[in-house]
C-alpha cells in the first residue's frame, strides 16, 4: 500500500500515523530512537507492506502489471490501490478527504524534525502537490509513475502501464475491494496488541 492507505490504517493516534508515514525512511533498528507510538507506526508500516506483498488478491493485480513493470509491478499496484482508496474515500471514512489530508499535513509539519533527512526532502513537494488528494484522479497515478521513472530505479513504462490499467481498471478495482477489508482487519489486530 502507499501513503494514503498507510496513514488511514493507523487509526486516530497521530504518533502512529506519523510513524507509519515515515516508515520507508527508517531503516533497520533505527525505529528504536522514537517514542512508543511512533515506533508502533513504523512497525505497522512494515507489517502492512509484508502482508500486502504476500496477499493472493494483490498478487493477481501485480501479475496484471508485470508485462509493464516486471519486479516493480507491486510498487505500481500500491499506488493504484491508493487511487481506489482516495476515489472511494466516502466508503471508508466519515471525514472528507480534503479535511483529513489538511489535518495530516499539519501533523507532519509539527514533527518535521523527526523525519529522516531523505523523507524531509520528499515531504514538502508531496504536501505542496496535495498528493493524497490528487490520488483520486487516475491522471495523478500516471504522474506519480512518471516521477518515479525519473527519480527512482523504476523503469519508464508509464504508457504500457496506463494501457493495462485502462483496459483492466474494473478488475483492479475488484481486487482492491476484496483485499482492503482484509488489510483493515489485519491492521486493527496489530494496533490492538500492546
Amino acid at each position: 500500500m502507499n501513503f494514503l492507505a498507510h496513514i488511514y490504517l493507523s487509526g486516530d493516534n497521530d504518533d502512529i500515523k506519523f510513524g507509519n508515514f515515515i516508515g520507508d525512511w527508517v531503516k533497520g533498528n533505527k525505529w528504536n530512537r522514537y517514542t512508543k507510538d511512533i515506533r508502533k507506526g513504523i512497525l505497522l508500516h512494515r507489517e502492512i507492506d509484508s502482508y500486502t506483498d504476500k496477499h493472493s488478491v494483490v498478487r493477481k493485480s501485480v501479475h496484471r502489471l508485470q508485462p509493464a513493470y516486471g519486479k516493480y509491478a507491486g510498487v505500481a499496484v500500491d499506488i493504484l490501490y491508493d487511487h481506489f482508496l482516495a476515489k472511494n474515500w466516502k466508503n471508508y471514512c466519515e471525514e472528507d478527504l480534503k479535511s483529513y489530508v489538511i489535518d495530516f499535513h499539519y501533523l507532519v509539519l509539527e514533527r518535521l524534525g523527526k523525519i529522516p533527512k531523505k523523507g524531509r526532502r520528499f515531504a514538502f513537494p508531496f504536501m505542496r502537490k496535495k498528493r493524497l488528494i490528487c490520488y483520486a484522479n487516475l491522471s495523478c497515478f500516471e504522474e506519480v509513475l512518471e516521477k518515479m521513472a525519473i527519480y527512482t530505479s523504476m523503469p519508464d513504462k508509464v504508457n504500457e502501464a496506463m494501457a493495462i490499467v485502462s483496459r483492466e481498471y474494473n478488475l483492479f478495482f475488484e481486487d482492491f475491494k476484496e483485499f482492503f477489508p482484509d488489510l483493515q482487519a489485519f491492521s486493527k489486530t496489530f494496533l490492538d496488541k500492546d
